[in-house]
């Protein structure tokens, strides 16, 4: 298994924050772990830095001087797959549950400790993992095909374009076909081991796959909830 690198082989980071001095900290912190850093101070140069050079991951502040940082996920998320990081003095859950719906992965609250946003950055990084070798199976709905290998989620009309996100929960279902997957463990899998009651995260990103991949996300056929519990992933119409 390898992650996806820039052109010489080191993951790119694009931090975009219009605080100076935080973007220079985390540059800093960064480069001496070996990351290619890119940064912006306002979401349309962040933008046009994306486009430029594709980052492995984006590390965006909500409150810039032009764009609220969610319209800077709207527009990256339009065609870039990276993780996104985001970073905000923003407490309130509604905000949060925005960023994520827009397409964020991740989401911490200033101030914050560097070691766990590094750690956070990690595991961004891990769900981003390109398959080499590794054989894993095809598994086909009468709606869509969901190729573990090649990381491709397919119907009639074409690939379904998913976040690193919606693919790490997504694929987590799909290898436990069947059978049920208890909140705690998603979250675990998914977001890390320090996470295991952020069931909102769940409830978000559960929403987003059923709106891409269900006939009638109101009526799920494939992505199921378990009340109270978790979730299951059955892989043929029952009906």
């Amino acid at each position: 298994m390898t992650q996806r690198q820039n052109f010489d082989g080191r993951a790119c980071v694009l931090v975009v924050d219009d605080d100076a001095t935080l973007r220079r900290a985390l540059g800093i912190n960064l480069r001496t772990r070996g990351y290619e850093v890119l940064d912006a101070a306002d979401g349309a140069t962040a933008l046009a830095v994306a486009a430029r050079r594709s980052p492995d991951v984006v590390i965006l502040d909500l409150g810039l001087p032009d764009l609220d940082g969610v319209e800077v996920i709207h527009g990256l998320r339009g065609w870039c797959s990276a993780p996104i990081v985001v970073l905000s003095a923003r407490e309130d859950q509604a905000q949060k549950v925005a960023a994520l719906d827009a397409g964020a992965d991740d989401y911490v609250t200033k101030p914050f400790g560097m070691d766990e946003l590094l750690a956070r950055i990690r595991v961004a990084l891990r769900r981003a993992v390109v398959p080499t070798e590794e054989s894993t199976p095809v598994v086909t709905t009468p709606d869509f095909t969901v190729d573990l290998a090649a990381r491709r989620v397919t119907t009639a009309s074409g690939e379904v374009r998913l976040t690193p996100t919606e693919w790490a929960l997504l694929e987590v279902l799909v290898r436990h076909a069947g059978r049920h997957v208890p909140s705690r463990t998603l979250l675990q899998e998914v977001w890390g081991p320090a996470y295991g009651t952020e069931t909102n995260y769940l409830r978000v990103y559960v929403a987003q796959l059923r709106r891409k991949l269900e006939p009638d996300p109101a009526r799920p056929r494939y992505l199921i909830t378990d009340p109270g519990m978790g979730y299951h992933f059955v892989p043929a119409d029952p009906r």
